[in-house]
């Protein structure tokens, strides 16, 4: 039991609370986030410390001190990122139009600062483990590496479930490089490289001739990769595996708003209230006769993220194609459900919002149009 239930429980342990306490910290108000990236950092500057110290350590407790460092220092990436501080050069959503390889580019600029300070942090994790026999921190981190490389490339490609709603609201943006389709070519080449690396880590850890160094250590790191096998499922299963983190997520909106922030509107989770939404703009148009719905799609991901202004609520019915259909955006989800109509209806969408781009709005529904 010492030898590897503890070793694993400690990993789902630290793990699920680390995720709950970074989605939680990501989700309040940004007055708070300076607080929150100060103690990172020394938390950040604390684990490379540890890390060092515990490199040359090759007793039990120095896989457990490496391990807590290499996810810490991780930790330190994943909060820097969705609080906004290290990001990329750009910070708005997608345009419906750019596709292909062109979208990448852009995905990449979203977050290329971000990848780059991994790099060093890798380098610098390297460095300190250089010659030393507990390079478990530093594998910690690789681990962590690959699981959040490999999913954010997935919903890039597109997934069913793309858990939009863990996304800030200030990174809403993001919302619109991700892709909503049954599969992507890269899911199972993913999936199978971590399973591949799961086994193998699995396998050295209960090996005879493995110490309990080494069967400790192989065996934290074999769960980390059965977690991201099972997240990398999640993307693709009709289940709610959001239910885990959601807990972290709704206490950040639930925080209080000052009267001052709630009159001025100054937060990211301030909803719409029947007195705010008299001092809303509205906005409706009829949409093309028929409409192709992976256009129209990708175009509400493209609203929820924020491309065309602040937009509230956005509700309409369309034809497309195969049938009518009834859409609902909001800042958590887009919605798109059959629609029989009892009488002829013509097509109409409306949104409710603030500083809304008309021009643009008017412009992607009318792109929207089914060709032919």
């Amino acid at each position: 039991m010492a030898t590897y239930g503890l070793p694993i429980l400690f990993t789902l342990v630290l793990w699920w609370v680390s995720t709950v306490v970074i989605l939680y910290l990501d989700g309040l108000h940004k007055r708070t986030f300076i607080w929150s990236l100060a103690g990172a950092s020394v938390l950040m500057a604390v684990s490379l410390w540890g890390l060092h110290a515990s490199a040359a350590d090759t007793s039990v407790n120095g896989v457990y001190c490496a391990f807590a460092c290499g996810l810490t220092a991780w930790g330190w990436q994943i909060t820097t990122f969705y609080m906004g501080a290290i990001t990329g050069p750009r910070r708005t959503a997608c345009e419906p139009d750019c596709k292909g390889f062109a979208k990448f580019v852009e995905a990449v600029r979203t977050c290329i600062h971000h990848e780059l300070a991994i790099i060093v942090m890798a380098a610098v994790m390297v460095m300190i483990c250089w010659n030393k026999a507990n390079h478990f921190g530093l594998w910690t981190f690789i681990v962590l590496w690959w699981m959040h490389t490999s999913a954010k490339l997935n919903v890039f490609f597109g997934v069913p479930n793309l858990s939009e709603e863990l996304v800030p609201h200030h990174m809403r943006y993001l919302v619109s490089f991700m892709g909503r389709r049954p599969m992507n070519m890269f899911f199972p080449l993913s999936v199978t490289a971590s399973t591949i690396c799961a086994v193998n880590l699995t396998t050295k850890a209960i090996a005879p001739e493995a110490t309990p160094f080494e069967a400790t250590g192989h065996a934290m790191l074999a769960t980390l990769m059965v977690l991201a096998i099972v997240e990398h499922w999640f993307l693709v299963t009709p289940f709610d595996a959001n239910a885990l983190w959601k807990w972290g997520v709704k206490a950040a909106q639930e925080t209080p708003l000052t009267r001052e922030e709630a009159a001025n509107g100054d937060s990211d989770y301030l909803p719409p209230t029947s007195g705010e939404a008299a001092i809303m703009d509205t906005w409706s148009a009829a949409p093309p006769t028929i409409c192709d719905d992976a256009i129209l799609t990708r175009l509400l991901d493209a609203i929820r993220a924020g491309a065309f202004g602040d937009i509230r609520s956005v509700k309409g019915v369309v034809q497309t194609r195969a049938d009518w259909v009834q859409f609902e955006v909001d800042h958590h989800r887009a919605r798109i459900s059959p629609f029989a109509p009892k009488q002829k209806v013509d097509p109409l969408v409306i949104a409710l919002g603030r500083r809304m781009d008309r021009v643009r709005l008017q412009a992607a529904f009318e792109a929207c149009a089914a060709a032919g």
